[in-house]
């Protein structure tokens, strides 16, 4: 399926809040939010808060949103031409990978994904995030073998997945970036520290992230590309 750029749903971030600089891009990031299923809700926060610029130029929404958006639905809020941080590594990540520091955040598009992230199995089958907020069972994937100490995570919905592949065709081919899956992009990988072209997770630069989580239907995708 291509991707429909006009069902794309625009929500500026102000211009203080990422680089108006166009860089050349060699990989995709990919995220997810550690919160609610808005991605407006998501980048409005972006706009009030005080911590600089930090976003990504997409942001996917899920499933249980206000009315106005849906599960699936493409927010963007700036141009992917464009940059803001979001991998906040330390040059230490660098050195203990024997890997000389380069800036990657200009060169890497980031996607967000609305989704909650690990979960907390407490009494009888209820599921909790970590503001303690309990998550529907059929909102549940578990995994078969715990990945950075969780067994239950949010799971990325259906219509989540393919705006995620769809983006990373469109991408791949506008920016010429490898879509080859690589197991490797689970943990830090000096593959990912380097600049290679490529597709990666969060958990590719920084081992104390555990976005994205490696659910198997988000992999099939992955492998299908």
């Amino acid at each position: 399926m291509a991707l429909d750029l006009s069902k794309i749903k625009h929500v500026a971030l102000k211009e203080g809040e990422y680089f108006r600089e166009e860089t050349k891009k060699v990989q995709i990031v990919l995220h997810h939010t550690a919160g609610n299923s808005s991605a407006p809700a998501t980048i409005q926060m972006w706009n009030n808060d005080d911590r600089g610029r930090i976003a990504t130029c997409i942001v996917v929404s899920g499933k249980g949103q206000s009315a106005g958006t849906h599960d699936g639905e493409i927010c963007q809020c700036f141009s992917s031409k464009y940059w803001a941080y979001h991998l906040g590594i330390k040059p230490e990540v660098f050195k203990a990978k024997g890997v000389p520091y380069i800036k990657i955040d200009p060169i890497a598009i980031g996607i967000e994904i609305c989704n909650w992230g690990p979960l907390t199995l407490k009494g009888d089958n209820k599921y909790y995030n970590y503001v303690d907020r309990e998550v529907p069972y059929d909102q549940v994937c578990e995994l078969s073998v715990p990945y950075k100490g969780h067994k239950f995570y949010h799971a990325y919905t259906d219509a989540q997945i393919q705006s995620v592949k769809d983006l990373l065709v469109y991408w791949g081919n506008l920016y010429k970036i490898d879509l080859t899956y690589n197991e490797d992009i689970w943990e830090v990988t000096a593959r990912a520290l380097k600049g290679t072209n490529g597709v990666f997770t969060h958990n590719s630069y920084r081992k104390d992230k555990s976005d994205v989580s490696p659910q198997p239907k988000l992999i099939e995708m992955l492998k299908t590309l």
